[in-house]
């Protein structure tokens, strides 16, 4: 197990982006989806979301190293919103984390819910006045360790998955 010292939990610099990609990428394939339900053009769609994210939604990226490798990663933003945001920011200016991945060889370490930390410390110092993540069932008891909660999002799926066929 590393010692908290081995760890350096940083904020990320656009060269690093494609980094994230990969592991936004990985993220998927972990929580099983099958390659073929993953767009072919994942790393520019996913480029192109984080610059136009660091432009117009206060993007930022993170990234855990050990011994100078990036080991995992996390992004966050203000939460782009599914419906029309007439509430005014000091009521709800919710922000978004996603992307938390870790290689498998350095879960299970806290470094996970390090990077979950640092992205929440930035949300708030942006004014962002709740934080919202969609936690795969493997990353649920890190987010409760936080304190996040569930909330009354309630989901009806149409189509069958990927991983199921």
């Amino acid at each position: 197990m590393l010692t908290q010292r081995q760890i350096i939990i940083r904020e990320a610099i656009p060269q690093e982006d494609l980094l994230i990609a990969q592991h936004f990428y990985q993220m998927w394939q972990d929580i099983g989806v099958l390659e073929n339900a993953i767009n072919p053009d994942w790393h520019d769609i996913t480029l192109e979301y984080i610059n136009m994210a660091r432009r117009d939604l206060f993007y930022k990226g993170f990234v855990a190293e050990v011994d100078d490798v990036i080991i995992g990663s996390a992004s966050c933003q203000i939460f782009a919103g599914l419906y029309p945001n007439v509430l005014k920011p000091e009521y709800r200016k919710p922000g978004y984390i996603w992307g938390v991945y870790v290689e498998p060889s350095y879960r299970r370490q806290g470094i996970a819910k390090q990077l979950t930390s640092i992205a929440v410390e930035y949300l708030k110092a942006i004014a962002c006045t709740q934080v919202i993540l969609n936690a795969s069932p493997a990353g649920k008891p890190v987010y409760s360790s936080l304190n996040f909660s569930e909330n009354n999002q309630m989901i009806l799926n149409l189509v069958v998955s990927a991983s199921a066929l």
